[in-house]
């Protein structure tokens, strides 16, 4: 058969139901075999859309998000998606087309070296020069994005190779040998041993949880170990939803725009157990200063991270759901009382009096940004799957929607990508057709890939979007004005369109409230169409994100704004 159809048979050995993509010429003969497959593809509206839309894909299904690109332009307009999946460790296999064989290196019309260009930014890529490769090199391709720390990988396919007819035999085993790549799975009994020693000997215990745990499906294992140890628990950005935020022990979100309880209790803690983590810039602020009283145990699946910004006392490489199995029983020797921290938890519990999550109110009785998000997460009652954009909307809607189990907020973490939230949202709308699905904007953001409306519209994929409209960039306005001196260059927007008009002349419906007492019908009522919505919330324009610890800065230069 031809190697165009063998893409596919082997895609669909993958268990690939969905591919997110845009043709063009040189990934003609696999959208030719594609006519003929019975695997669904979302026709998105640029490149950009559809690596985002995978990802979205991917977060949502804890399966390998796919998609199709062209060769040149097309394959370069997945690279921000591809960088996006790469920084927050998700599965995804991008599969693009290439001039042939012969043309590569001559400058060819839409030549781009996309092996190359994304080198710095992948798990792995291919170059494939024989058909005969391909069903090695995509089963390859998968379990090297799904296995050890997950991440995207890039296959470069060259026009002629994919029209050429080979041999294939679609039952046949396809060996993976694959000499260099051996993630360690189960983490060494030793230290897991000694982590547990050390934790129940903790007299002020924290568990610091990020993505890696969403990634290992070790959510219910992190409950047991948590309500077991009785430690509280804070979590990354990728991270919300590992534990339930309305637990007793959830301290939220930490770093930059987190709580000021979960700051507090990073700071004072005496004993860290960091499991998926990497600990990013915005957690830890200035590292001499980071957690000055505490001891760490790392666990992560990637050796690499052990050790690269904070030296813990007791390193574990390994999956996170493999290390707590075997953590959990050990602890549980150790025979622990709640009672046995309790000055630890009064002073927790302390904090969270003190210094709670509120919703400001407006002198001018404009709608307050938060207002917005806590009436999103009452309303929905907690149940939808959010994605974010990227900025003060994304922060907003981190602090104020509680993510109540896994795969439930989707964002763009590390590459903080503008544009990332609505198309992924169509990637998780796509994973999970009946959750409601809401994408968190801003106006900034939402315009980046405004246009995958015309997708959510043609595919009758009711995702609704929430506009926190204040007709700015405005966290680089909340930086000027907090940094720069007030010199609001270049940030805020002197014409917006009408996002109603917008969504209606998409075939979408489109909704605005200007006054706080309209939020929550205007809710109600775009969550009731079956339908894509946006809503266009228009908010205090000058509304900035507290708490916030300035770049670099340490909980003792914390900003609380007009809290």
């Amino acid at each position: 058969m031809k190697a165009s159809r063998v893409i596919l048979e082997a895609l669909k050995r993958e268990g690939v139901e969905v591919i997110f993509g845009y043709p063009g010429g040189q990934i003609m003969p696999l959208y030719d075999a594609l006519y003929d497959f019975d695997i669904k593809h979302i026709l998105a509206r640029h490149e950009q859309g559809a690596g985002h839309a995978a990802d979205g894909y991917a977060r949502a299904s804890g399966k390998v998000g796919v998609c199709f690109a062209t060769s040149g332009p097309g394959a370069t307009n997945l690279v921000t998606p591809i960088a996006n999946a790469y920084m927050d460790s998700v599965p995804m296999v991008a599969i693009t087309g290439q001039v042939k064989r012969a043309a590569i290196g001559l400058d060819s019309f839409q030549e781009a070296d996309i092996t190359g260009i994304t080198l710095p930014v992948v798990k792995h890529s291919y170059l494939v020069t024989s058909p005969e490769d391909l069903p090695r090199i995509i089963h390859e391709a998968f379990h090297i994005a799904a296995t050890g720390r997950p991440g995207p990988v890039l296959i470069d396919i060259p026009v002629d190779v994919t029209m050429e007819d080979m041999d294939y035999d679609p039952q046949a085993a396809v060996k993976l040998d694959l000499p260099g790549y051996r993630p360690t799975i189960k983490g060494h009994p030793k230290q897991v041993k000694e982590a547990a020693r050390v934790i129940a000997e903790a007299e002020r215990p924290l568990i610091y949880a990020g993505g890696g745990i969403i990634s290992a499906n070790a959510s219910e294992e992190l409950r047991e170990l948590a309500l077991y140890g009785h430690i509280p628990v804070a979590t990354t950005l990728t991270g919300k939803g590992c534990f339930p935020e309305d637990h007793e022990l959830s301290m939220g979100m930490l770093g930059m725009h987190g709580t000021q309880y979960a700051n507090y209790a990073m700071s004072h803690a005496d004993i860290v157990l960091a499991i998926g983590v990497r600990f990013d810039d915005r957690v830890t602020g200035n590292l001499a200063a980071f957690a000055p009283r505490a001891r760490f145990i790392h666990v992560d699946v990637d050796p690499a991270e052990i050790s690269k910004n904070v030296a813990p006392i007791i390193p574990i490489v390994g999956d996170a759901k493999r290390v707590l199995d075997a953590l959990v029983p050990e602890l549980k020797k150790h025979e622990l009382s709640p009672e046995r921290h309790l000055p630890w938890m009064v002073q927790v519990e302390e904090w969270k009096r003190k210094h709670p999550l509120v919703v400001p109110t407006s002198e001018g009785g404009e709608i307050m940004p938060e207002y917005v998000v806590r009436k999103i997460w009452e309303v929905t009652r907690g149940q939808a799957v959010i994605a974010t954009e990227v900025g003060q909307n994304q922060m907003w809607a981190a602090q104020h929607y509680l993510a109540l189990r896994p795969r439930q907020f989707i964002t763009s973490g590390g590459l903080g990508t503008m544009g990332f939230g609505f198309p992924a949202a169509i990637g998780a709308q796509v994973a999970r057709p009946d959750a409601t699905v809401i994408d968190i904007a801003g106006d900034g953001s939402f315009q980046m890939t405004i246009q995958e409306l015309s997708t959510a519209v043609q595919y009758r994929l009711p995702v609704k979007v929430c506009i926190l409209n204040n007709r700015c960039l405005g966290m680089v306005r909340q930086w000027q004005q907090l940094f720069w001196e007030g010199r609001y260059s270049e940030s805020c927007f002197e014409h917006q369109p009408d996002f109603v008009k917008v969504a209606e002349a998409y075939g979408a419906q489109g909704f605005r409230a200007t006054r706080t007492d309209e939020v929550e019908e205007v809710l109600r009522v775009a969550l009731a169409t079956d339908q894509p919505a946006v809503i266009d919330f228009q908010v205090k324009p000058d509304a900035n994100v507290y708490p916030m610890i300035p770049a670099g800065g340490t909980i003792e230069d914390l900003l609380e704004g007009d809290l």
